[in-house]
C-alpha cells in the first residue's frame, strides 16, 4: 500500500444465505457484477439491525435468521460504480442468514439472485470482495 493512502475503510455488513448443498447466495446488480446481500454500517447503528435494514432496502426480502458472531471478516479494494476505478478500501463483516423466501423486488442493487458454488462464482463477473470472500468460505463451517 502507498503510505500516503489514508488507512480507513468503509464498513459494510453482508450476509450470505446457504442452500441445502452447501451454495450462497449472490445478487446480480444492475451493472452485471454479483454482491453479497448487505450494505453499509451507519454511525452508532447495530450491525444486526444494519444488516436487515439494507437486504429488506435494497431487495425486498425479509431476514429470519442471523447467526450470532460473523462467520467471515474480509478486507480490499473497494471499485467505483460502474467499475470505473478503484475508490478507497472496504471490510465486509460477513453474517450467515436464512430469508422468509425469495421473492425479492427488483432494485438497481438487486436485478437477480442466484445460488453459486465456487466454481460458479468464479465464471461471473464479481464485485473485488466478493472474489476475496471465495477464497476463504468453506461450506462445511456452516
Amino acid at each position: 500500500m502507498n503510505s500516503t493512502e489514508p488507512c480507513a475503510y468503509r464498513v459494510s455488513v453482508k450476509g450470505i444465505a446457504i442452500d441445502e448443498s452447501g451454495r450462497f447466495l449472490l445478487t446480480k446488480e444492475d451493472i452485471g457484477r454479483w454482491e453479497m446481500l448487505g450494505g453499509g454500517l451507519e454511525h452508532d447503528e447495530d450491525p444486526i439491525d444494519s444488516l436487515k435494514r439494507e437486504i429488506h432496502e435494497e431487495t425486498g426480502l425479509v431476514v429470519t435468521y442471523i447467526s450470532p458472531t460473523p462467520k467471515y471478516f474480509i478486507t480490499c479494494r473497494k471499485i467505483g460504480y460502474g467499475g470505473r476505478k478503484y475508490k478507497g478500501y472496504v471490510a465486509n463483516i460477513i453474517y450467515e442468514i436464512k430469508l422468509k423466501d425469495l421473492n425479492f423486488v427488483p432494485s438497481e442493487e438487486c436485478t437477480e439472485l442466484r445460488f453459486f458454488n465456487v466454481d460458479e462464482a468464479r465464471k461471473v463477473e464479481l464485485f473485488p470482495n466478493v472474489e476475496k470472500f471465495l477464497d476463504v468460505f468453506d461450506p462445511e463451517f456452516h
